[in-house]
């Protein structure tokens, strides 16, 4: 293992991203564009990770803020020369300094394993890409007889032959920490932009004939970056088709890979189905056999086995339990758990509540700061009353409870073992077991009353 430093480089404006939110923190798959960075850089267990700010730095130091990150300010932006001379005071005196970039999100852990590798714990490293359009992005010039990389040259300092190559820097580096030391001091900024360009360093290298090697992303989108709003949206539909691939490779049925979003973690077992338009936040477990409807959403759930769930439903912060069925058009909310065999039909929202084994409450219900028992039936319109305008109170609804519909239970309250609720009750007692409780007021009809109607004008 060498001793790795890595310096991440976040300071641009973003200008072209119209938006007052720094460029870094735009999302990519639910999350910030430079945590992905700081996530993979993480995966190599560097010594350190600095992080190159500037424009919003401290909204970008204030979003992504951890024990293990170094914030270099960059004052002015002059170039990625200038902005790893900022960084230069942390970086260690031996071992090596890779860069990345806040605004390069999808690079491949694989991909930088392989430019660590490449090194030998002694060489000068770059990720180059073969690309069929290279507009835009500095070319690797290679000696004609040794293929040797001899120098970059910017899209702006190139003339023709050099426009005409179509390998090109993708910025993204590995450099002995003993060279960076020396090459810093000496960049200058004697080009068409004015700017310290880092891959000045690369003739300072073959001055002092210290070999460079090279190799490319498995995928060029690898190392694409991002500078609008279109290039943002290109990003996400590639991230997200690549999760789906993932996902059908290891035998997980998708619709449509086209229509599936996966912005946090998602794992699943054997035989799960995932139908068009599902949405997973946060950290997703699916078992196995189970099944999501189209238009889902689910955020920090666990789904055991066996359990369907219909259309519509949006499930956050819960655990639901094995052969349950969810929906459609369900509402689950955090602190909700949710046994076996429990159903949870069309319009019925559950909010930190647990149900236990087979219970049921099919039809347009608020079940809210509850516990329920086993083998209860919550009958349509059901609504516990929590909140009394100042706090929330619970309700308790033990096993084998038949609850009938339109009823209203006004916590603090207990329905014992056994019992049933009149439909249109509105119950405030705690109920005895195994009884029939009602409470309603006298049907009176008045004959005379009319309905009221607009006055003709």
């Amino acid at each position: 293992m060498i001793n790795l430093n890595v310096v991440i480089l976040a300071a641009g404006a973003g200008k072209r991203m119209q938006s007052s939110l720094p460029k870094v923190l735009h999302n990519l798959a639910g999350r910030p564009l430079l945590a992905h960075v700081i996530n993979i850089a993480r995966l190599l267990s560097p010594q350190k990770i600095c992080i190159v700010i500037g424009h919003g730095g401290e909204i970008v130091k204030q979003s992504t803020a951890a024990d293990d990150l170094t914030w270099v300010m960059q004052e002015q932006q002059l170039g990625t020369g200038h902005a790893l001379m900022q960084a230069q005071s942390h970086l260690d005196k031996d071992g090596f300094t890779l860069v990345l970039y806040g605004d390069v999100p999808l690079v491949s852990i694989d991909t930088l394993r392989e430019l660590i590798q490449q090194s030998e714990g002694k060489y000068f490293s770059l990720l180059t890409a073969l690309v069929k359009d290279p507009f835009g992005y500095g070319r690797i010039i290679r000696d004609p007889e040794t293929s040797e990389i001899i120098a970059i040259v910017e899209q702006k300092d190139a003339n023709a032959d050099q426009q005409a190559i179509n390998e090109i820097n993708t910025g993204v580096m590995l450099i002995p920490n003993i060279q960076l030391h020396s090459w810093l001091p000496n960049i200058g900024n004697n080009n068409a932009q004015h700017e310290y360009y880092l891959t000045d360093i690369i003739g300072m290298a073959v001055k002092e004939n210290i070999h460079i090697r090279s190799t490319h992303p498995r995928n060029f989108w690898e190392v694409m970056g991002v500078n609008n709003k279109h290039q943002l949206a290109e990003l996400e539909r590639i991230y997200q088709k690549e999760q789906a691939y993932n996902l059908l490779e290891s035998g997980v049925g998708i619709t449509d890979p086209a229509r599936i979003d996966i912005r946090g973690e998602l794992s699943c077992g054997s035989d799960v189905e995932i139908d068009i338009n599902c949405i997973f936040e946060g950290n997703v477990k699916l078992g196995n056999d189970v099944k999501v409807g189209a238009h889902c959403t689910l955020r920090n759930v666990t789904v055991e086995s066996g359990t369907i769930i219909h259309p519509y439903s949006l499930i956050e912060g819960a655990e639901i339990g094995e052969n349950c069925k969810i929906g459609p058009y369900a509402r689950i909310r955090p602190g909700t758990k949710l046994a076996s065999k429990v159903h949870i039909g069309n319009f019925v929202e559950v909010k930190n509540s647990q149900i236990a084994l087979g219970s049921k409450a099919n039809h347009l219900s608020y079940i809210g700061d509850s516990v329920v028992g086993k083998h209860v039936n919550v009958g349509a319109g059901t609504i516990t009353c929590n909140y009394d305008g100042a706090y929330k109170h619970q309700t308790i609804i033990e096993d084998d409870v038949f609850i009938g519909s339109n009823t209203q239970l006004i916590a603090p309250v207990k329905i014992s073992k056994g019992s049933t609720i009149g439909a249109g009750s509105t119950i405030t007692k705690d109920t005895p077991e195994d009884s029939l409780t009602l409470s309603r007021t006298k049907q009176v009809s008045y004959t005379e009353w009319k309905r009221p109607t607009k006055l003709k004008k």
